[in-house]
């Protein structure tokens, strides 16, 4: 389904609507700094703790605090450009998000060979410390979900990080609980599947914005 930004620009591309650069939103561009140091700031902190708690699904939430620092990074930087350039930068976050889910897939799947049994209670204190960051940024981007493929992919990686630390906190529970790595592994096999799940979105989304200016320019 198009959004409206998206009809517009497929109504009126041969009057150059799609090139046409939309006034600054001053106050999403602030709710997008806070949220890249918030991400950046977690994304060293999981990194470190993932490693030293032996935690593949800490790990791969890192992953994505990285990805989504990245990705609030480009959407800073496109923000006030035409409707192409935001939707090339969603395209951009669209591949390196489902990079991000295959690189998880394949260290779940590495984990579930050689599995080691993680460190619940630093999955469990820094789960929590990085569900609290995720949900404090999805709420802040709720309110700038609706609109072009680039801003929507904001809110699909920050609503997907949310989930994902609920299922991190969950997963120290059930290794806390059976003393095996397998609720780790299981955890980190749905946030691969989320992050795939979501490029998928974004990616189709922004192809869809880009066709009519593909089709002007022929």
């Amino acid at each position: 389904m198009q959004t409206g930004e998206t009809v517009m620009a497929a109504g009126c591309c041969g009057g150059g609507c799609s090139s046409s650069k939309p006034p600054i939103d001053r106050t999403y561009r602030r709710v997008l700094w806070i949220a890249l140091i918030v991400n950046a700031g977690m994304f060293l902190v999981e990194l470190i703790a993932g490693a030293a708690a032996g935690s593949v699904s800490l790990q791969a939430d890192a992953m994505d605090f990285l990805g989504d620092a990245a990705n609030y990074l480009i959407s800073l930087l496109v923000l006030g450009m035409a409707l192409q350039w935001r939707a090339r930068a969603a395209l951009l976050k669209g591949l390196s998000l489902g990079a991000v889910g295959l690189w998880v897939a394949g260290q779940t799947a590495w984990n579930a060979v050689y599995q080691t049994v993680p460190q619940a209670e630093v999955m469990g204190i820094v789960g929590a410390m990085a569900l609290a960051a995720n949900v404090g940024c999805a709420l802040m981007l709720y309110f700038h979900r609706d609109g072009d493929a680039n801003r929507r992919s904001v809110w699909i990686c920050s609503r997907n990080d949310a989930i994902a630390n609920i299922a991190v906190l969950a997963a120290a529970l059930g290794v806390f609980g059976t003393g095996t790595g397998w609720p780790d592994i299981a955890v980190a096999a749905i946030m691969a599947v989320l992050s795939v799940s979501g490029a998928a979105q974004i990616i189709r989304q922004s192809l869809a914005e880009l066709r009519p200016v593909q089709m002007t320019a022929i």
